[in-house]
């Protein structure tokens, strides 16, 4: 085999081609390229919690895309960022550990005619990679523990790459005095909680290493509401209110390129990385029996065009926006695109590119006294060096937030059958991502309609790779998403007049309680909501009779040989929470999928 052609080529090394390049490259017989457009993960505000807010908005970090015009936003246009590094979006993203709902997979199996989707069936694919430090004290996650250090130290040796930062290695937990392990619930030897969770595998999940006052108020009284405690969201039903567990390691953020690169799949010899290289095009050819094969593709490495062949398969991971992107630019897509910017039409596939789906959060602020609140501890000098100097000493504190703390699951009025919200509670407030923090003492609520019923679309500009698409999630476009959002505002407000918050004295300075009818507050809900970076959809999976489908049910692209999506693109509908996690399950369940049939075929 020649330099320049491999078994499989992996497109994107966000955080579904870490893992297919880590399961793939296993088999020493066969060679993998993982080919990834942005720069190595060595920036050090990729590592620091915090450091998300240094990483968005930044063109070393994020492909810097923004939406069109949101008629349902009011003719505003959103940020929307997507990972340009390795690790892809783990590398910036809130490191909030959740599945979703069981329903959510059951609903694809049976949308796809595949059983393998159900919540039981995936729930494997979850555990496989599953770290999770409640499982600590396993005896087997000893054991997995002490091989993959074995491994690691024979393979640290043969890596190029940037080590992760110091302080990674293990040491004890700082433990909420108030959450579930002080009182002994879902401990490492609960029976109940290891048939949820894994510990043996890559993905770490750990407790946040923080506290704060108003958020344990706005638990209470989201309890007083009605909503129910919970010590965890992953059990295949969600419903409830506690601290989101996170990917991080010891106060560091744990992304893809850790846990599945670095250092054992640097070590070996069968696996080759290339950063800082965009794939353009793929090469689409027609066999002598007239079906179309992917034999290879076209990147830009170094300032240089290489062609690069494969044996085996292209699998696409570049995301629910550079995936379809990336099609269309190759001819596989809607056929009135693709000649409207002079490509030719290789395969006319309508749904590459349509059934994009976002999660929409409506930021709800209220002002409060007597409580602290990231506002006022980060508005002097003093406060912001003590936040770095516990940061420094303990890894805790503020610069190991996540964006969003707590979490709530319920419902936006009693006869829905599942909850359909999503809270994510901060201790701070501000007018928009990015700007400065307010110069008084608030909070945030936002919350967020689950399943939404709007579908956007992602199309190309141009037939140049170079230039962005055109991103139109269509937020709010139908009756339902805009009933669910006035109704959600009065979930919030319901939740902050209970007596648990009543001492600080809540004031809601946005959207404000003068806003009260279904109309209004879906209109403000379009001034004041924003992305919370969940796209999905664009390449879907589905039945051979559907004919939006783009992928079959084991995500191998309709009318091609050869050609895989493995991504958050391939969802037919989203699921009911973070969207990250849900990926990483998706690529460990397709890395079976692809060595099975690879094992069959030779």
């Amino acid at each position: 085999m020649s330099d320049l052609e491999f078994d499989y080529i992996i497109v994107g090394a966000g955080t579904a081609g870490c893992l297919l390049a880590n399961r793939l490259s296993a088999r020493s017989a066969y060679r993998v390229l993982l080919i990834e457009a942005g720069g190595n993960d060595s920036y050090h505000w990729i590592h620091i919690p915090v450091g998300y807010l240094y990483c968005i908005g930044n063109p070393r970090t994020d492909w810097l895309y923004s939406t069109m015009p949101e008629p349902g936003l009011n003719g505003r246009s959103l940020r929307y960022p997507r990972g340009k590094t390795l690790g892809g979006c783990s590398s910036i993203n809130g490191m909030i550990y959740m599945r979703g709902q069981a329903r959510d997979y059951d609903g694809w199996a049976k949308e796809t005619g595949e059983p393998a989707w159900s919540w039981e069936s995936s729930l494997a694919d979850f555990k496989k990679h599953e770290s999770h430090y409640r499982m600590d004290n396993m005896s087997s996650t000893s054991a997995a523990e002490k091989a993959r250090s074995a491994r690691a130290s024979s393979a640290v040796g043969a890596s190029t790459e940037i080590a992760a930062p110091a302080g990674t290695s293990r040491a004890d937990h700082l433990l909420d005095p108030s959450g579930p392990d002080a009182a002994g619930l879902g401990s490492g030897g609960d029976s109940t909680f290891s048939r949820f969770h894994g510990g043996g595998g890559e993905w770490r999940i750990e407790k946040q290493r923080l506290h704060w006052d108003i958020l344990d108020a706005f638990a209470q009284a989201a309890e007083q509401a009605g909503i129910p405690p919970t010590d965890d969201f992953n059990t295949g039903m969600n419903e409830g209110v506690g601290y989101f567990e996170v990917n991080q390691k010891n106060g560091w953020r744990w992304n893809a390129a850790k846990a599945f690169l670095r250092p054992i799949c640097m070590g070996r010899s069968n696996f080759s990385l290339w950063s800082d290289s965009h794939v353009t095009k793929l090469d689409l050819v027609r066999r002598p029996d007239g079906e179309l094969a992917c034999k290879g593709v076209d990147v830009v490495r170094n300032g240089r065009k290489q062609h690069v062949r494969v044996r085996r398969e292209v699998i696409l991971a570049a995301g629910s926006i550079g995936t379809p992107q990336l099609l269309q630019c190759s001819g596989i897509g809607p056929a009135p695109l693709l000649q409207k910017h002079g490509i030719d039409v290789v395969l006319d596939k309508p749904g590459v590119g349509a059934n994009l789906q976002d999660h929409l959060q409506i930021r709800t602020v209220y002002k409060v006294e007597g409580v602290k609140t990231l506002n006022m501890l980060a508005a002097s000098l003093w406060g912001k060096a003590m936040i770095g100097l516990e940061y420094a000493f303990k890894r805790s504190g503020p610069m190991s937030m996540a964006p969003s703390q707590l979490g709530a699951f319920t419902r936006s009025d009693p006869s829905r059958p599942y909850p359909n919200l999503q809270y994510h509670v901060q201790p701070l407030s501000l007018e928009a991502f990015g700007d400065p923090l307010h110069h008084f003492n608030a909070f945030t609520a936002s919350v967020c309609n689950l399943n939404p019923t709007s579908r956007g679309t992602v199309h190309i500009q141009s037939p140049r790779h170079e230039d962005a698409p055109a991103i139109r999630p269509n937020y709010l476009s139908t009756e339902e998403d805009r009933k669910v959002a006035a109704d959600s505002l009065r979930v919030t407000r319901n939740i902050v007049s209970q007596p648990a918050l009543a001492s600080y004295k809540p004031f809601e300075h946005k959207p404000g309680t003068q806003f009260q009818t279904d109309e209004e507050l879906a209109r403000l809900a379009g001034d004041i909501a924003s992305t919370i970076f969940h796209p999905v959809g664009t390449a879907k999976m589905g039945r051979p009779d559907d004919a939006m489908a783009v992928v079959d049910p084991h995500l191998r692209v309709y009318g091609v040989q050869g050609l895989r999506v493995v991504d958050a693109s391939i969802m037919p509908t989203i699921t009911s929470g973070n969207t990250n996690s849900p990926t990483l399950m998706i690529a460990e369940k397709a890395a079976g999928w692809i060595l099975e049939e690879s094992r069959l075929n030779n």
